[in-house]
């Protein structure tokens, strides 16, 4: 069967997998913080999230042909129907990597239509795709011309990645089909053919609520996870990786053997009113989160981050001036732990989720254990202070 020429059904099944799959806290990971009804970017009000998970073929790698495990994840900071610009910033860990689009939100503070994700080599026709979207809906109104935010991590471990085959249809059908409520996570979108920490990686999210002392606010985030090597992941400041290690009969993929080669790509969302430098402080923050999961962002590592705001709408309006709010820098310092906690959950979100996969020339990438994650956390000082 061709799954391109099924993306809505993909959707469906997608969705479906994502509210029935056990999610890291439902193994007992301890983490901190208080979670949105849902535990995802969509709990702030508005986001949307959309993909197409693109699986085909098996077998010995023949370019062009397959084995195909890749795909396209999109966010839209206030749903697909609403095109006011939101305030962002972004943050750049680690540039071995790409983030198109960027410039622009760097100069004018706004971000402009959906984040795309995908593998590195279909940035460009993802990037491309996401404008001939805007040219059919009549979207391009702003100014004359469009610069999307496209982010990709490298799944050539698993996925004919030079065969290009993510193409129009597919942007469109994750485009198309972008929703809120519950989110897709591990073996989806983007994140189809991603390894993280030797495991079986991809997309994940996480959210968390604010008390009302602090605001009320909520932060969520969305990460696409391809980084980091086994004997690093710690999951709620346990060795998980060194616990569980390789089995010596398993082969590991290569770019596991020569190091930490991989990426990540983190979208925080949040409702609270924040101004772009704010927003950008807020994108910094991811990386103390990734930091809680064991990566040390190596050299050739992509871990670039965005932060938006919902707050504001009509902050672009024409012809202004225009009255926005802010939250003070002396109130910024919860919106910031947030950030932390839900990084670190998306992360391990995207791990429990990810099921083992088995790419070009037969490499396999199992998953991260239910079983063994369990037993460790149970274990683990931290549970029993829960």
């Amino acid at each position: 069967m061709n799954l391109r020429l099924l993306p809505p059904l993909l959707m469906v099944c997608a969705t479906a997998f994502a509210q029935t799959a056990p999610r890291a806290r439902a193994l007992g990971v301890p983490f901190d913080g208080t979670p949105g009804p849902l535990d995802a970017i969509t709990d702030v009000k508005g986001v949307e999230v959309g993909d197409t998970t693109l699986i085909r073929g098996e077998g010995k790698l023949i370019t062009g042909q397959g084995p195909i495990r890749t795909g396209v994840t999109v966010v839209f900071p206030r749903g697909r129907d609403d095109g006011d610009p939101v305030y962002a910033g972004w943050f750049s860990q680690n540039g071995n990597g790409e983030m198109t689009g960027t410039t622009w939100v760097e100069e004018s503070g706004f971000l402009e239509g959906p984040v795309g994700i995908t593998n590195t080599h279909s940035v460009g026709l993802v990037r491309d795709s996401i404008i001939a979207w805007f040219v059919q809906n009549g979207r391009i109104t702003l100014q004359p011309w469009s610069l999307p935010v496209v982010a990709e991590t490298w799944d050539g471990a698993l996925n004919d990645i030079n065969g290009f085959h993510v193409h129009q249809a597919d942007v469109f059908a994750a485009l198309n089909t972008a929703r809120g409520g519950p989110v897709p996570e591990g073996n989806v979108g983007g994140g189809t053919g991603m390894v993280c920490y030797g495991f079986k990686g991809g997309d994940g999210t996480a959210s968390r609520v604010l008390s009302a002392d602090a605001g009320g606010y909520t932060v969520g985030v969305l990460v696409q996870c391809n980084c980091g090597r086994r004997p690093q992941l710690t999951i709620a400041g346990v060795p998980v990786g060194k616990l569980v290690p390789a089995a010596p009969s398993k082969a590991m993929v290569e770019p596991e053997m020569k190091g930490d080669v991989g990426s990540i790509i983190i979208v925080v969302a949040t409702d609270a009113p924040l101004l772009p430098t704010q927003l950008k402080r807020l994108a910094r923050r991811a990386t103390m989160g990734l930091a809680r999961t064991g990566s040390t962002s190596g050299n050739s590592s992509g871990d670039i981050f965005i932060a938006f705001s919902t707050a504001n709408h009509g902050a672009n309006k024409e012809p202004g001036p225009n009255s926005v709010l802010t939250v003070s820098n002396e109130r910024i310092s919860p919106l910031f732990q947030a950030t932390v906690e839900a990084t670190e959950e998306a992360i391990v979100n995207a791990m429990v989720a990810a099921q083992t996969m088995t790419g070009i020339d037969g490499h396999t990438v199992e998953a991260l254990p239910h079983d063994k994650l369990t037993e460790l956390m149970k274990r683990s000082p931290q549970a029993a202070l829960k």
